[in-house]
């Protein structure tokens, strides 16, 4: 195994792209005891044997001195973090201090993004509530409320050298195509940019390339993840939660699921994206060995995105 990333042996994307993979794929945080088993080293000695360049932070994470050094020492980025926000339920000022705080952990580890996804109301940790037929919805009053939070915040997160990206996810107030594009309109594209992610377009909205073409202009942030259909098909007719259909299977990295990577990989690169695209896929790591999957999703990278 290598211990750390030889640059001349990692995924080299002549587009200038910079792929990483995200640590989901190792240890989950809504369910701690998936993947429990797997520490930040297991993650970083994967990520620099397959290949990849950088990662986000997770919930299980150290301290923020020990995923430093041991992150440097591996040759691996940490790009962004996860921040959960309740702006419309609790006011922007009292989000402000906690996100402050999570923007200065990113920027001691050197990150470029924070990803902000507005929790009121969210279903998505839910165990009983079907995913495929439940989510919050804002009253008007409030998408002004949460516009004007997320630029504040944007501003904040610049004050210390990064990026907002919203992430649309399922089982948020922030899901479908139409609502990205409404919160893409509302927030100001020099503090809110956007976190396009493939598999929450295509089972939020059923439309991965209707979301990208309309939002190209606000992404700075991309998720590549992929969705297994048989899955996706029986975790709705059981009416399964979010985290009861991950578990079920019905993510997986790209190449092994419905979504052909090529058209938005292409219209990235042809509308000039060249920053971090994170392989992801929410799996049980015990059922789906994180190792073999991050090599399988550098194959279909290489194979059918990367090739001449």
């Amino acid at each position: 195994m290598t211990f750390r990333l030889d640059p001349a042996t990692a995924i080299n994307d002549p587009n200038g792209i910079a792929w990483g993979m995200h640590p989901i794929t190792w240890r989950n945080d809504d369910i701690p005891e998936v993947g429990a088993f797997n520490t930040l080293e297991d993650m970083l000695l994967d990520l620099a044997d397959v290949g990849y360049r950088g990662t986000e932070c997770a919930g299980f994470f150290p301290p923020k001195e020990v995923v430093k050094e041991r992150a440097e020492a591996r040759g691996i980025a940490i790009v962004a973090q996860w921040y959960s926000a309740f702006i419309v339920r609790e006011g922007v000022d009292a989000v402000v201090p906690d996100f402050t705080a999570a923007c200065e952990y990113l920027e001691y580890l050197g990150a470029t993004r924070i990803v902000v996804s507005e929790q009121t109301g969210s279903v998505q940790g839910i165990r009983d509530v079907c995913i495929f037929t439940n989510k919050p919805v804002l009253a008007d009053e409030e998408w002004t409320v949460l516009a004007e939070g997320l630029n504040r915040l944007g501003e904040i997160a610049q004050d210390h050298g990064l990026e907002l990206v919203y992430h649309h996810h399922l089982g948020t107030v922030v899901q479908t195509k139409e609502e990205t594009i409404r919160l893409m309109e509302m927030t100001d594209p020099a503090r809110t940019s956007l976190l396009f992610d493939t598999g929450h377009a295509l089972v939020g909205d059923g439309d991965v390339m209707g979301m990208l073409e309309a939002t190209i202009d606000r992404v700075k942030h991309v998720h590549f993840k992929d969705v297994r259909p048989d899955k996706m098909k029986e975790s709705r007719e059981a009416e399964r939660s979010f985290l009861d259909s991950f578990l079920a299977g019905m993510f997986t990295v790209p190449g092994d699921g419905m979504i052909d990577f090529t058209a938005p990989y292409q219209f990235l690169v042809n509308h000039g994206y060249r920053d971090w695209i994170l392989v992801e896929a929410e799996q049980d790591p015990a059922l789906a060995n994180p190792h073999e999957y991050a090599t399988r999703a550098r194959a279909y990278i290489e194979g059918a995105l990367l090739k001449p």
